[in-house]
């Protein structure tokens, strides 16, 4: 008699909790096949630090072939279901199709950037999802410093040291505290001109840093944030944006090259696709993490609206505490409705706390409600870090042990540009390549930025589209001590008028463009 098989979309938390307790489940008796775009789970909370030179990036990436034994990877992003003929259909990575069957399939897709209908932002903002857009940042803002530092003119050195985060939530929060520290090490190495100091802004609509968490924790946040000199704004948020700066919604304009978009998520598109009943855009599950009518059928993540049975009436927030527990119910009710395993149970949760990284040994954490800041949060958000990861532990202590005795290294690798890490994209984790679906011709200009452009073409330079900002949006919140594993969150578009268009909106160059510039737009 033939195995079942059980198919898993996504690796996130959720879709890698599920496949590692199916497989722990089933012990070989079921046909596990885990589709996802990478070959990696990425531990999503300690991205920032990837960005901030802290950690190098494999330490976030945790092998799935390495960690998931009994479990089949087969690399590609799912275009379609068909329920009725129980089919996922992919793409592979070198442009191929294939079709997977499957007796029950898990739906952990999980979330992409959030857009809102902002003049500018798709063009010139960048998120925070996956690790491209990390590493993207951080070449970014070492560049922009380092520029900087040679540049004669004041203004546009104030503009290339002037660094706009929008969104105030777990992501922003942390991608402000870890890069302002970043670029205050950048310039002990290379001084600015006048003594200038870098400037982080971080903006958003809701009236407090972490909105969405405890006050205390936001207090503590927003005093470790302006006691560095980051420039805290609540209730603003950006009107537009352009390639040389943004217009706030109070009416200042301010001139930057840097535009980090931190909002919050949305669900994958895939899930649209499924054409079943949605709430906000996620998939509507009952409490056992099945589609209503579709015993085969399972979602968990932020692909899918479950029930909150501690709040009735009242769907689970999209965050990675919740995924990684969701993972782990509906791996056991996968392998139970199969005669696997035990009786199916519904998913219910206790909120076990949030701890989030302010950078150094600062950080805002309340593990099981008790409220911690300074060193005593810092040690407890690090050790829950430690605990919560599925591999790599020892590289990430060494890391840290490295970063607080040696100085850090402020260079560029160059590995991923601008274009390829645009904000509206529905694969955050893979960095578009050239020849790849989604390139364009007006994207192929940027290629002369890493190949030998082809005779017969003339090369175009490319606009550059910067980071992005933010808006409401409840964000995603991340780490999560206690015994889960926390989410991330933290999410871009490619850019849009050429370099010899007039930059739209309000926001005007007035300084001269130099060849500098010229070289350095698209990035």
């Amino acid at each position: 008699m033939s195995r079942p098989r059980v198919v898993i979309v996504g690796a996130g938390f959720a879709g890698y909790r599920a496949a590692r307790t199916l497989a722990r489940l089933t012990r070989d008796r079921a046909d596990i096949t885990l589709l996802n775009p990478t070959d990696y789970f990425l531990y999503l909370p300690l991205l920032p630090q990837v960005a901030a030179g802290v950690l190098e990036a494999r330490r976030v990436t945790v092998s799935l072939p390495g960690t998931l034994r009994g479990v089949r990877l087969v690399l590609g992003e799912a275009d379609g279901v068909d329920l009725d003929a129980r089919t996922v259909s992919y793409s592979d990575p070198e442009g191929g199709a294939g079709t997977l069957g499957y007796d029950r399939l898990v739906l952990a897709v999980g979330s992409v950037n959030k857009l809102l209908p902002i003049p500018g932002v798709a063009e010139h903002a960048h998120g925070f999802r996956g690790l491209p857009e990390a590493l993207y940042l951080r070449d970014h803002v070492t560049r922009q410093v380092e520029l900087a530092a040679a540049e004669e003119d004041p203004k546009s050195c104030a503009a290339r040291c002037t660094f706009v985060v929008v969104g105030a939530g777990y992501t922003g929060t942390e991608v402000a505290a870890h890069l302002q520290m970043l670029t205050d090490r950048l310039v002990r190495r290379h001084p600015l001109p006048g003594g200038l100091r870098p400037r982080w802004m971080l903006l958003d609509v809701a009236p407090r840093v972490l909105p969405e968490m405890d006050e205390r924790m936001s207090r503590t946040a927003d005093r470790v944030l302006r006691a560095r000199g980051v420039d805290v704004r609540m209730g603003t948020s950006v009107q537009e944006a352009t390639r040389d700066g943004v217009l706030l919604t109070d009416g200042e304009v301010v001139a930057s090259r840097t535009l980090v978009w931190c909002v919050g998520v949305r669900p994958d598109p895939l899930v649209e696709s499924v054409r079943q009943p949605l709430e906000r855009g996620r998939l509507i599950v009952d409490p056992y993490l099945q589609m209503p009518g579709r015993i085969d059928v399972f979602a968990c993540g932020d692909a899918a609206a479950v029930p909150d049975l501690e709040r009735p009436g009242k769907f689970t927030p999209m965050t990675a505490q919740h995924a990684w527990r969701q993972g782990r119910v509906a791996g056991e009710n996968v392998a139970g409705s199969l005669g696997l395993g035990r009786r199916r149970r519904p998913y219910r949760h206790r909120d076990l706390g949030f701890a989030v990284d302010l950078g150094g040994i600062r950080a805002a954490a309340n593990p099981f409600g008790i409220p911690l800041s300074g060193p005593a949060a810092g040690a407890v958000t690090r050790g829950y870090h430690l605990a919560a990861l599925p591999g790599n532990r020892v590289r990430v202590a060494a890391d840290w042990l490295l970063d607080a005795v040696l100085p850090r290294q402020g260079v560029q690798l160059g590995l991923v540009r601008a274009w390829s890490v645009p904000l509206d994209t529905a694969s955050p984790e893979l960095a578009r390549v050239p020849g790849g679906p989604e390139w364009t011709a007006a994207q192929a200009g940027e290629e002369l930025m890493t190949h030998k452009p082809r005779p017969e073409e003339p090369v175009k330079p490319q606009p550059g589209g910067e980071p992005a900002r933010n808006q409401p949006g409840g964000e995603p919140a991340r780490n999560q001590p206690g015994g889960e594993p926390a989410k991330n969150q933290p999410g871009g578009e490619s850019a849009g008028a050429g370099p010899d268009h007039q930059a739209p909106g309000p926001v005007q160059r007035t300084d001269p463009a130099d060849p500098a510039d010229r070289a350095n737009e698209t990035d």
